[in-house]
């Protein structure tokens, strides 16, 4: 099952290691939403930046 993850609030003011993970989910701007696969790479981007994203199933 595949996960879709939703940028909910901006990345001004995170820490360079959350922006870092939001981009290597593919989250640039409010707004944004990718696709990812869920297994426990992903779970952990997730988590990291937990407080930024809105996630529901794909």
């Amino acid at each position: 099952m595949a996960k879709k993850i939703t940028l909910a609030k901006s990345l001004i003011g995170s820490k360079k290691d959350q922006i870092a993970t939001a981009h290597a989910l593919g989250l640039k701007k409010p707004g944004d939403v990718t696709v990812q696969p869920d297994n426990a790479q992903t779970k952990g981007k997730i988590n990291k930046i937990s407080h930024l994203v809105e996630v529901t199933e794909a």
